[in-house]
């Protein structure tokens, strides 16, 4: 791992300093001068500079606060209220679209239903009335997006246009884009990407600021690598949900049977306890309250916890991390239940969790409250393009 002082005595580029200054930004909330300055390793003097740039573009503001001790700073800056982001964010029943700002506020929001036939040029038709509505919304409120996020399950597990999640040519959606929010910088990840983006973003305390492997369970169950923020921040997703562990196993929506997001995704967890997905997204963190776990269930419940955490350690073993953040349902149950997953990663990874020094956190379920993910996705894409478009030209 690149430490901070070899960082600092490399060139950065106009684009990637005014990066690490907006992402900052992002991901605390705002922060006053000498501590930003600090954080992404820039003399008062340099950091005053591209400040007066970031406000004159109107991305970031300062606003007067008391001081954080005596002689302090009382200029707290942060991104700008005003900018306005899109989301796109597409469920197993519906896409999610709407608008909000740098902080996480939510303006809008709609969600169009996707049919009960599911095939490319239906959901590409649920996506162009999505659009259109997003685009009626906007002109009436003369409101520019400065940027729009997409978050599709799957994307980049086979082709842009054989998802085999949810059918959809994400070569032609872009297109309709370019149709219908001209102009407006697009970029499209996988769902798991988003929602470790959310979390990053917009979780208080989050656990980790360094490397690690953030593991989603919702409605299905994936992870990413999460790198640290100052070697660049880059999202990797890995699909270990896709791990068959029984090829005689339940049937899982990616065609195979036996995979670990057969037993632990929220349908299967629905299954298993006699209910429905929409009841539990209904019910939200209550359901571990409301609904009673008999002695089998929680049994069952800890088995499939325990394949979870196979699942864990053997992606582990495959690409050594040392921190993992799990969450999703999994999140709300007590510890003792929890455990299971950490029974299951030492039952595989090398070493052990303890001799692999692999720490274990949990952050709450962030499923239901689409298009929040996409919109945390859309601000981390705006701030590490330094708030520049891709074509200008940077100066070192």
């Amino acid at each position: 791992m690149t430490t901070g002082t070899e960082m600092s005595e490399q060139p950065r580029s106009r684009r990637q300093t005014r990066a690490a200054i907006l992402t900052h930004l992002l991901q605390s909330g705002g922060s006053f001068r000498p501590p930003l300055a600090k954080a992404v390793r820039l003399s008062e003097a340099s950091l005053s500079r591209i400040l007066f740039d970031l406000k004159a573009e109107g991305l970031i503001e300062e606003i007067r606060r008391p001081a954080p001790y005596v002689g302090g700073p009382t200029g707290l800056v942060s991104l700008d209220g005003t900018v306005a982001l899109a989301g796109l964010e597409l469920t197993s029943q519906h896409l999610s679209v709407g608008v909000g700002g740098l902080a996480g506020e939510l303006h809008y929001s709609e969600r169009v239903p996707l049919p009960k036939r599911m095939t490319s040029e239906s959901v590409g038709r649920v996506f162009r009335e999505a659009l259109t509505l997003l685009r009626e919304w906007t002109r009436r409120r003369r409101i520019s997006l400065a940027q729009i996020g997409v978050t599709i399950p799957g994307l980049g597990r086979l082709s842009v246009s054989g998802n085999p999640i949810i059918p959809c040519d994400v070569e032609r959606i872009g297109q309709m884009f370019g149709e219908l929010c001209t102009d407006v910088p697009v970029a499209f990840t996988n769902s798991v990407v988003a929602h470790a983006t959310f979390h990053r973003c917009r979780t208080h305390n989050y656990p980790f600021s360094d490397a690690h492997l953030f593991v989603f369970v919702g409605q299905g169950v994936a992870g990413t690598w999460m790198d640290d923020p100052n070697e660049g921040d880059a999202l990797e997703p890995v699909e270990l949900g896709h791990m068959v562990f029984e090829p005689g196993g339940p049937r899982c929506r990616c065609g195979h049977h036996g995979c670990v997001e057969a037993y632990t995704s929220l349908p299967a967890l629905a299954a298993l306890l006699g209910t429905t997905e929409a009841e539990l997204l209904q019910l939200g963190s209550e359901w571990v309250t409301t609904i009673p776990l008999t002695s089998r269930t929680r049994r069952q419940l800890r088995q499939r916890l325990f394949r979870l955490g196979l699942a864990i350690g053997n992606t582990l073993n495959v690409k050594p991390c040392r921190g993992v953040v799990v969450s999703g349902w999994p999140s709300l149950l007590a510890e003792d239940d929890r455990k299971a997953i950490i029974d299951g990663i030492d039952a595989c990874l090398l070493g052990g969790r303890t001799l692999a020094r692999v720490s274990l956190a949990f952050v709450p379920p962030s499923n239901g409250n689409d298009p929040q993910a996409a919109l945390a996705f859309a601000a981390f894409c705006l701030t590490r393009s330094g708030g520049m478009p891709a074509a200008s030209t940077e100066a070192a």
